[in-house]
């Protein structure tokens, strides 16, 4: 008969390490989690479900066996990985009627140029995504774009197609989609760039060169002419005479023209050995506004060229070519970064 050990290291051996008692405490905290997840997806199902007309009974049937799976703690490795992928299946269910375009939450907003996809994953768990009227805190949460999303307040939309284009607009070529008159449009210095159809953001006249931004974005393009923002522009004016110092400081104080008084963020000399070169940064959107600040204190404009719209600038882009925007630029555009709008007293 074998004796049994009875040395003092025996309790020792037997009693929990606090490791474990820590690894004890986060599953109990994963599946408490889990649980409020369930709940959550039950809830939204049942919202969905009834605005679409689907049996009540076939739903909560459905909910109450995928809670009944979640309750049972996973007892190893893959019988946790089977109850994430439940959990995970539970959540597709979400839109089966609704567009075959579905995609994560945090994917959703990144391709709506709020925010990279990690950044959107930590806005979402932060509580900061309202999908359809509620609150969503995973950023594996399906979405398509039927489904109205809000971050921080802002819907944003999903914007799979856009194209966002920056032309460094030559003279002689006229801001619309079409002429008339068979005149040149910008629309022929960018046809190479997409088969959508992109439009102008604002307008520069025949004579003005410089940034111009050309996109099928409409909700952004409205954003950028409307009055209410100012988006900040900045030109380069060339004047038939040098410009005195006191016409500069009226400018910065306003002037008063046919259609309302106007003034300047920003004024003064572009080049120091010529002072008929000025430069001059505005946020009215106003028609022809630098040409007739100017002309109204009896200068003629010989050359206008905008180096700077909102935060696009014309660098490496030669006159008459065009380039794509990068993904920053939009989402500074989308979310009219404070740096380039008017700021309000």
């Amino acid at each position: 008969m074998q004796k049994k050990r009875t040395d003092n290291f025996s309790k020792f051996a037997n009693k929990k390490k606090g490791s474990a008692i820590k690894e004890s405490i986060r599953q109990e905290k994963k599946k408490i989690k889990a649980e409020a997840r369930v709940a959550g997806e039950e809830f939204r199902k049942k919202k969905l479900d009834k605005m679409r007309g689907v049996s009540e009974e076939k739903g909560i049937k459905s909910q109450k066996s995928a809670i009944k799976s979640q309750k049972k703690e996973p007892k190893s490795t893959a019988s946790r990985q089977h109850a994430d992928n439940q959990q995970s299946a539970i959540s597709n269910q979400k839109l089966p009627s609704q567009s075959s375009d579905i995609m994560p939450l945090n994917k959703f907003i990144a391709h709506a140029g709020v925010c990279g996809r990690r950044e959107a994953a930590e806005l979402v768990k932060e509580g900061k995504v309202v999908v359809n009227g509620d609150k969503i805190f995973e950023p594996g949460y399906k979405v398509s774009a039927k489904d109205k999303v809000v971050v921080k307040g802002k819907q944003v939309f999903l914007q799979k197609n856009a194209v966002y284009v920056l032309l460094n607009k030559p003279k002689d070529y006229i801001t619309t989609s079409n002429d008339p008159q068979g005149r040149k449009t910008v629309l022929e210095l960018v046809k190479s760039a997409t088969t959508e159809r992109i439009y102008p953001v604002g307008r520069l006249d025949r004579n003005t060169t410089g940034v111009l931004l050309l996109t099928n974005d409409g909700e952004l393009a409205q954003k950028l002419t409307h009055p209410s923002f100012e988006v900040k522009k900045i030109y380069e004016v060339t004047l038939d005479k040098p410009v005195t110092k006191k016409d500069l400081d009226t400018i910065l104080s306003g002037v008063t023209l046919e259609d309302g008084f106007v003034s300047a963020d920003a004024v003064g000399y572009a080049d120091t050995k010529s002072k008929n070169i000025v430069g001059i940064e505005i946020h009215s959107g106003r028609n022809r506004i630098v040409r007739r600040i100017f002309e109204h204190l009896g200068y003629d404009v010989k050359g206008l060229d905008r180096v700077m719209f909102a935060n696009l600038t014309k660098k490496n882009v030669d006159r008459g070519k065009w380039r794509y925007l990068n993904e920053k630029e939009v989402r500074l555009l989308k979310f009219l970064n404070n740096s380039f709008i008017k700021k309000t007293v």
